[in-house]
């Protein structure tokens, strides 16, 4: 399967939210505490659309997305920390190494838009996105930052850019 990384167009809200419905409950994941329930889920090109943010699709030679990942500033967090948000791939479009193109994407824009920390929460069973994300430098916290909202998910990680 052909693969490649672009940015979010209004066209791939449907397919983002998929994405994470299709995603999300396979590991475990649905239900209030969760990235799933999370408003922007329906719109997330309005909601990565804004000037300290970036959102960024997986898509098939057809432009079928089959995954996606962002950045933004971490809600209730410090000054130049952004938060890695709704990383998800189809099980379809998994092991090709379209998830390190993806967060590598996202670390350069987070760069980019000048974040000098990024942070991200996961959960327990994820096993090959937190082998990706430890593969990157990420480093282990004892406990959540910010005010994300997502207090189903018990594990957490931080990277300096």
């Amino acid at each position: 399967m052909s693969l490649s990384v672009r940015h979010i167009e209004l066209r791939d809200d449907a397919g983002v939210a998929h994405v994470i419905r299709t995603v999300m409950p396979e590991l475990g994941a649905s239900g209030p505490g969760f990235a799933i329930v999370d408003p922007e889920v329906d719109a997330m090109h309005a909601a990565y659309s804004g000037p300290t943010q970036a959102y960024f699709v997986v898509v098939t030679a057809d432009d079928a997305v089959v995954g996606g990942a962002g950045v933004a500033p971490l809600a209730g967090g410090e000054a130049g920390v952004c938060e890695l948000r709704k990383m998800y791939i189809l099980s379809s479009a998994r092991g090709g190494g379209i998830g390190r193109q993806l967060l590598t994407r996202c670390l350069d824009e987070a760069r980019a838009l000048g974040f000098t920390r990024c942070y991200l929460e996961t959960l327990t069973g994820m096993n090959a996105a937190m082998h990706l994300y430890e593969s990157f430098g990420f480093a282990r916290l004892d406990g959540p930052m910010g005010a994300t909202g997502h207090f189903g998910c018990n594990r957490w990680y931080l990277l300096t850019l």
